[in-house]
């Protein structure tokens, strides 16, 4: 592994080590404390959009395991703007063993890629979250065990960037991956087509809804993220209008398989796509699947750095 910028770049077995990596390093922190083994290295953050998991997740991964990590804020960078992307990554190369970036725009974290000698991870862009989808298919191993192949994932809302890992790694698992979303707020097609290739090598299926009801029938996961990503608050009222028969409450969770976890990647707009009952209820696996970046994460820098 060079780079982690897709979860669709990897096979499932990659993809099964790493998870099969993360339960043993949290397993490991929690018994008595990571080994050391990202001693001497530090991995360079870079920020275009604000954070609270993505920030806090990579810094303790850093340091648990002996490293360390820098925080770049878009003032010291303006990547793309102020200095070349090529630039950048060519200079941060000579300074930290790994960078990873959250952007939004896609391209720039594979142009970081291209130019860096160093690896490069994608904390977030608007394609796609592989961080977050890694965190979650860890979440869900952890509830219905490592033979999981045949889940019924569904996810209910806008086909966002969360979305699209979550459909990859569930592909590359063999899970069953459900998508209702509105007319007009679809998966990305490109992505899509790259999960119906890897489903065809697992037998999974995708399956592609409007009506939430209809997709959420026998299933063992509901995932649900807002309505308005960052770089969209100006279609904030539009979404309103348009999003609230998506809206994951008791009465959608009733209608699932009666063992079914929730799922929300936070932050969550409380009462609009998730309500407080759901969020805070028996069926919520939400705080666990955010501590998990860390340890999802721990796992992938670890196969970067070839350090476990």
């Amino acid at each position: 592994m060079k780079d982690f910028i897709a979860i669709s770049d990897y096979t499932s077995d990659e993809i099964q080590d790493m998870l099969d990596l993360a339960v043993k390093l949290k397993k490991q922190y929690f018994k008595k404390g990571n080994k050391k083994i990202f001693k001497g290295k530090v991995l360079g953050m870079i920020f275009q959009k604000p954070s609270l998991r993505t920030r806090v997740s990579f810094d303790m991964a850093m340091r648990h395991c002996g490293g360390d990590a820098l925080y770049l804020s878009p003032n010291e960078i303006g990547l793309g703007k102020r200095e070349s992307i090529a630039d950048i990554a060519r200079v941060l190369s000579g300074y930290v063993q790994a960078l990873m970036a959250r952007t939004f725009d896609h391209a720039h974290v594979v142009e970081l890629a291209k130019w860096s000698d160093i690896p490069v991870v994608n904390g977030l862009s608007d394609y796609n979250h592989p961080c977050q989808g890694m965190a979650d298919a860890l979440t869900i191993v952890e509830k219905f065990g490592k033979k999981s192949k045949g889940l019924n994932v569904s996810y209910i809302g806008d086909g966002n960037n969360v979305a699209v890992s979550l459909m990859h790694v569930s592909a590359l698992l063999g899970w069953n991956f459900t998508l209702a979303s509105p007319e007009g707020y679809d998966l990305n097609p490109a992505a899509v087509e790259i999960g119906q290739a890897l489903a065809l090598k697992t037998k999974s299926k995708l399956t592609f809804l409007r009506d939430p009801h209809e997709a959420v029938k026998k299933a063992h996961v509901i995932y649900t993220d807002t309505w308005t990503s960052m770089g969209q608050e100006e279609e904030t009222a539009k979404r309103e209008k348009v999003f609230p028969p998506y809206q994951v409450n008791a009465q959608l969770v009733s209608e699932a398989d009666k063992d079914v976890i929730v799922m929300h990647c936070l932050p969550a707009h409380r009462n609009q796509e998730l309500t407080d009952d759901v969020a805070d209820g028996p069926h919520s696996v939400i705080f666990q699947q955010a501590h998990n970046r860390l340890h999802a994460q721990k796992a992938i820098l670890a196969r970067l750095f070839d350090a476990a």
